[in-house]
């Protein structure tokens, strides 16, 4: 039977690859989120690793990347299913997002856009670090989530299409794709397009789901994808690769938000409507080279230069933020961030060290980001021009030479430095002069951890480690309405420093895989997202503490058979009145809910497979904001290879036709986004290899 070190959600692999999956033993897993390919079992951390036969089970019910990782990873807030991916948290903090190592977040102005960068038909696999980490610098707070997309492989073509229909005409949503690889991962290209239709979407009482026209939204939208990857091998120790993904989504504007009523649990819905400006989008270039040299100096070195450029343009709205009599009265205008890094990645890796036992990983990063955030229908500025400069050298070690021991220790030197130059804030926050200038921060991150190798089946782990993250900048500096500021002076311009600490265990024999950890962040100086009386979120620095746990089990019946769950439960307080003590709940826009994912997977024949899923959200009440109702959908897919035409996947998602208010709704209790959430949607996709 499968040893599963350290993942979890592998039941999702269908018809034979599963079987023949189950009698594999995997020893080493080469995670690039770690920085080195190191035994996945030695790392004293919790890490998942959703690979694309996983990704392919779960797009038989959504294409919504962040549904599929919370459907596999409970420990992830729940999706909002809209183009905004603010709110979705690990283990209650942000989560750094990633493309083959290339950020996607943006520290100096979020915007929540970060999660809707790259289309799921260019996926191979996704990685996933649970809980703050340094390993891959500025923002993991949450962790990390990597996106590793395809490779050339033995498959030459690949094309896939697919249909999604809820309860109504206006609900019909297309997807089509196409990859034509030549050679192989090490020596080969691969190119490929992808293109989406998304419809409306209703709930269970069959009214259509609120769009949202500010934040922007997956319904009424159409999007396309253009990668292309291509590995070059230079000689047996020496190799280069070349990335470029350009993803665009933008909203078709066909549709406006009728408001909901909270106190009478009444939603928000959608009715045709024309709307001022243009429709929300998100636009993102994101490209890399990588090379690499398996025998420099007895070790092997990575470098890899990368670039992004990201553009989110946000929904016209007569927000009282926006109002300016030198514009007029009754004044609609739409925002959108800007941001352009750059960066590199060196390391270098060395096993056994001189005959030490002892690993070594070092090296240095760099990032250069530049942002800002205009009204794009006034020209104004809302966000100056910001550039943020950091340099990070890290020394990681790895000593195993007891037996059965692994032991970790490492630390990262981070230097930041801000530049932003004089402006002058909105006529809504007083037009106050604020002084730029250019602080910097030093910060020595430190992680440490042991793994315990019991007996075959048992393992221990338990570890230390400490994130660095900027706050929102952009969000700090708007929000400023007192004349005569000081950027340099400014404390919420401070870093926010979260310490992980996380202790657990893995069982794995020939029938049962289990795996628990139970995690504490703490930071001293904390980011939390609160919503202004406008509507508009702003960034409180408060203590902060979070803690929770985590855990997950299969039952390997037999080689056709798998019932497996995931369960996660976090919990956060903050300090409201700054007099050191936590007095006060995070609330849903920060903390995800108590959450319980069972499954159940079954190969009935070479041909056909199936998976039935449970979604459960408990109940959960806060004492300083809206309380949450919880809910429980259901969802069923069957799956059918041919031999000559390709594989076929029939899915439904909330197959019951579950009528509920989303999370994200019932806990900002925000009469314009108190959605509900997708009732039955059924997906029909078929893809062929040739």
């Amino acid at each position: 039977m499968k040893k599963f070190a350290l993942l979890p959600v592998v039941a999702a692999l269908p018809l034979s690859a599963f079987a023949s999956e189950q009698h594999q033993e995997i020893e080493r897993i080469a995670v690039t989120a770690t920085r080195a390919e190191v035994p996945v079992s030695t790392v004293p951390a919790t890490i998942s690793v959703i690979s694309s036969e996983q990704i392919q089970s779960q797009l038989a019910f959504t294409q919504d990347i962040s549904k599929i990782i919370g459907n596999l990873i409970p420990a992830f807030s729940p999706s909002r299913e809209k183009m905004s991916n603010a709110g979705e948290k690990l283990r209650g903090r942000d989560p750094l997002y990633m493309i083959d190592g290339v950020p996607q977040s943006n520290p100096l102005r979020s915007g929540g856009r970060a999660g809707r960068t790259i289309d799921p038909a260019m996926i191979e696999r996704i990685e996933v670090i649970h809980g703050s980490n340094a390993i891959q610098g500025m923002g993991a707070s949450g962790g990390i989530i990597n996106i590793i997309t395809k490779s050339a492989g033995d498959t030459q073509h690949f094309i896939s299409a697919g249909m999604t229909k809820g309860m109504g005409s206006d609900t019909t949503g297309y997807n089509a794709s196409l990859l034509v690889s030549r050679g192989d991962r090490d020596d080969g290209i691969i190119a490929g397009v992808s293109v989406k239709n998304n419809g409306m979407y209703r709930d269970g009482n069959g009214d259509l789901v609120g769009v949202d026209t500010t934040q922007g939204d997956t319904m009424d939208s159409q999007s396309y994808d253009l990668f292309v990857k291509l590995a070059y091998s230079i000689d047996q120790e020496q190799s280069l690769k070349l990335m470029v993904n350009h993803y665009n989504i933008q909203g078709n504007g066909d549709y406006g938000m009728v408001t909901g009523d909270v106190a009478q649990e009444i939603p928000a819905t959608s009715e045709k409507a024309d709307h001022p400006g243009e429709a929300p989008r998100n636009k993102i270039t994101t490209a890399s080279a990588d090379y690499k040299h398996t025998n420099l100096l007895s070790g092997q070195l990575s470098f890899q230069l990368f670039y992004q450029k990201f553009a989110a343009l946000y929904g016209a709205t007569d927000s009282g933020t926006f109002q300016d009599p030198a514009y007029g009265e009754d004044l609609y205008d739409q925002s959108q961030n800007r941001s352009t890094k750059f960066g590199s990645r060196l390391t270098w890796f060395k096993s056994n060290l001189a005959n030490s036992k002892l690993d070594l990983i070092t090296g240095i990063d760099y990032l250069s980001d530049e942002t800002y955030q205009e009204l794009a229908i006034t020209n104004r500025i809302w966000v100056p021009k910001t550039t943020f400069d950091n340099w990070a050298p890290f020394v990681q070690l790895r000593y195993k030479g007891i037996e059965d021991f692994t032991f970790s220790y490492g630390a990262r030197y981070e230097y930041g430095k801000l530049n932003v130059d004089d402006f002058t804030t909105l006529y809504s926050a007083n037009s106050s002069q604020v002084e730029g200038g250019n602080p910097s921060f030093n910060e020595l991150m430190h992680n440490l951890g042991a793994v315990w190798q019991t007996t075959d089946k048992l393992r221990l782990f338990a570890s230390f480690s400490e994130g660095f993250n900027m706050p929102d900048v952009g969000r700090v500096l708007r929000g400023i309405n007192v004349p005569n500021q000081s950027v340099n002076e400014f404390l919420n311009l401070q870093p926010v420093i979260s310490d992980n600490t996380e202790i657990g265990f893995e069982w794995v024999d020939d029938n049962w895989q289990i795996r628990t950890s139970y995690f504490q962040s703490k930071s001293d100086l904390g980011s939390r997202l609160a919503l202004n009386d406008d509507g508009i979120y702003l960034v409180n620095r408060e203590k902060t503490e979070i803690s929770g746990i985590e855990a997950d089990a299969q039952w390997f019946i037999t080689d056709a058979t798998t019932i497996g769950m995931a369960y996660a439960n976090t919990k956060g307080r903050y300090d409201s009145n700054d007099n050191g003590q936590l007095d006060s709940d995070l609330d849903g826009t920060n903390i995800a809910p108590e959450r319980l994912n069972v499954y159940w997977q079954q190969i009935w024949s070479d041909a056909i497979n199936s998976r039935f899923q449970i979604n459960h959200l408990a109940d959960r009440t806060f004492d300083s904001s809206a309380n949450f109702e919880g809910y429980t959908t259901l969802d069923v897919a069957f799956n059918y290879a041919t031999h000559s035409w390709g594989n076929f996947a029939f899915g439904i998602d909330n197959l019951t036709d579950k009528q509920f208010i989303s999370y994200y709704g019932q806990t900002t209790a925000n009469p314009v986004r108190y959605f509900a959430g997708r009732g039955r949607s059924v997906n029909l996709n078929w893809n062929y290899s040739f």
